[in-house]
């Protein structure tokens, strides 16, 4: 995998930089002088999912987040292929080589931005470019394959439980249909689904459709290889997960056993569901500062909490 270098970023800036054979659409705020904080996104939303965290953490640092590959202002592969965690990997590389070309960042990351993520924290060649990482609601893939056999032979309940939450990623594998959903149905009913999801209903992107359906390349480039044939992946730094308690989608489960693969763990658990970067934006915020100040250069304090907490926009 290839990238390319770029020129460090300026406070508040929006530019487009080249990832691996795509362009990139980056966002910067904050003193770029400050510690560097980069975020990264699940599915099926966009960088602006982090709107309301990085409003408070941009104050204090320098915070990038940006679109990955097939989703918002990003290129778009047709390929199922060019969703490969590798290629997700050396975007995210080029990221951190434009955001902080000189030390290392925080890493940040939720859903399938942190399914991606762990890629880089697990890979030897990064160790000197992530300070640290917090993970909230994406798990390692290779990890999970691990988890899995072991809860086979030793907890089957809860192994059930988990399949029941994880019921959609099956139906993701279905040709043409799940693609075509997301186009006609599941754009319009969204506001609804996550009403009944998060107890709020979030923003609609205007990119929703099209990000949900070619997002679905995420699941079938990555899943069966990883959970078949899972690898050894150690994390190279400092991990911090984030465990919302009442996720829908992800079990607080796959911490169990973490410390195999990580040999500095912070469980934070929350009691919030799956979107809690927007419906708990503050306490996000606070959780992620107190891990970075462990780990790095930071300012003791945040402002004070918005009252109330203002949404922002999601995919």
């Amino acid at each position: 995998m290839t990238h390319a270098l770029h020129n460090a970023p300026t406070a508040d800036e929006s530019i487009s930089i080249r990832g691996d054979g795509v362009q990139l659409a980056c966002h910067s705020r904050g003193d770029s002088s400050a510690p560097t904080l980069v975020f990264v996104h699940g599915y099926p939303d966009t960088h602006a999912v982090w709107g309301p965290v990085i409003d408070v953490l941009s104050q204090t640092f320098h915070c990038v987040s940006y679109d990955v590959r097939g989703a918002g202002a990003s290129t778009r592969p047709r390929a199922t292929r060019a969703y490969l965690l590798a290629y997700l990997e050396a975007d995210l590389r080029a990221v951190i080589d434009w955001a902080s070309p000189d030390a290392p960042v925080h890493l940040i990351a939720h859903d399938w931005g942190s399914i991606q993520s762990w890629e880089a924290v697990t890979d030897p060649r990064l160790a000197d470019r992530i300070a640290s990482f917090t993970s909230m609601s994406g798990p390692c893939l290779d990890h999970v394959g691990h988890w899995l056999r072991g809860q086979w032979q030793t907890d089957r309940p809860a192994l059930k439980k988990q399949a029941r939450r994880s019921w959609y990623i099956a139906a993701f594998h279905v040709p043409l249909l799940p693609s075509l959903i997301w186009r006609t149905v599941l754009v319009r009913r969204w506001p609804t689904i996550s009403k009944r999801l998060e107890g709020q209903s979030l923003p609609v992107n205007p990119t929703l459709a099209q990000d949900g359906a070619h997002g679905i390349k995420l699941y079938r480039a990555n899943v069966a290889a990883r959970l078949f044939k899972p690898r050894a992946r150690t994390a190279q730094c400092p991990v911090q997960l984030i465990t919302p308690l009442r996720d829908a989608f992800v079990g607080p489960g796959f911490a169990h056993g973490l410390e195999r693969w990580v040999e500095d763990l912070t469980v934070t658990p929350i009691d919030a569901a799956h979107w809690a970067v927007l419906t708990h934006p503050q306490s996000i915020a606070e959780h992620c500062v107190r891990f970075i100040r462990r780990h790095g250069p930071a300012s003791p304090t945040l402002p004070a909490a918005q009252s109330p907490a203002r949404p922002g926009p999601t995919a």
